[in-house]
């Protein structure tokens, strides 16, 4: 199937956490025992933070523990290769985003199917990707940042959750459709990459509301833009007009 670049930019921009379970074992009660909750991004990335949110809900209302496993690495694909890998009784959960597809047609080998070796729950969670930049860097709107990074050609970075992830791909779709010489350096989650983007390591950043929202509010991060056509209620004062 085609896209045109509006389409994959929304795509990519969805972020949404798709809850995947292997087929469950019939003849019992579910759930007996506790359930792993598998996440492929490291801690306090948006995926996590459902993923945690939404393991206490089940926990309350199941009776019986769900837990949060961190799996990070390769854009979510070690993580969804070791859910893909555990037996099919219902007792291992994967909550990972649209970086579960994209990844087959982004890595030569992903150790998973994304159609075989789930089977998809719910279309849990949307968010927007979220352009930010570190406050030291002279600029207050997204045509300030393409000129400053076109005056200083491959000077500046850009941090993003992981190669494959929906911001990774909305910052490729940035630098590709302006022609910059903008250096990408993926990360094992949100976290993370926003966290070096607060130091300066890498001053430019794209990822999920999530993590974002509160450092933009403490004025640690500067917001410029969100890739939906409409403003952010998360952002309602702080992105320029």
């Amino acid at each position: 199937m085609a896209f045109c670049r509006r389409q994959l930019l929304r795509l990519a921009a969805g972020a949404a956490a798709l809850a995947a379970v292997p087929r469950i074992a019939t003849g019992e009660t579910y759930p007996a025992r506790p359930v792993r909750v598998i996440v492929p991004f490291a801690l306090g990335g948006p995926t996590d933070v459902f993923a945690r949110l939404m393991a206490q809900k089940l926990s309350e209302q199941m009776g019986v523990q769900f837990y949060v496993e961190n799996i990070a690495g390769a854009g979510g694909n070690i993580g969804a290769g070791r859910a893909a890998q555990s037996p099919p009784d219902g007792y291992t959960i994967l909550v990972n985003g649209a970086n579960h597809v994209v990844n087959p047609a982004l890595y030569q080998r992903v150790p998973y199917d994304p159609a075989k070796d789930f089977d998809p729950v719910t279309l849990a969670v949307t968010a927007p990707a979220v352009l930010t930049v570190n406050p030291t860097l002279p600029v207050d709107t997204v045509r300030d940042l393409v000129a400053l990074i076109k005056a200083h050609p491959g000077k500046y970075s850009y941090a993003s959750p992981g190669v494959g992830t929906p911001p990774h791909l909305v910052g490729e779709l940035f630098r590709l459709s302006l022609g910059l010489d903008l250096v990408p350096v993926p990360f094992n989650g949100g976290g993370p990459a926003v966290a070096s983007a607060v130091a300066g390591h890498t001053p430019i950043s794209f990822g999920s509301t999530a993590p974002a929202v509160p450092l933009i509010k403490d004025g640690k991060l500067r917001a410029l833009a969100v890739s939906t056509n409409t403003r952010s209620q998360a952002l309602p004062d702080v992105l320029p007009p």
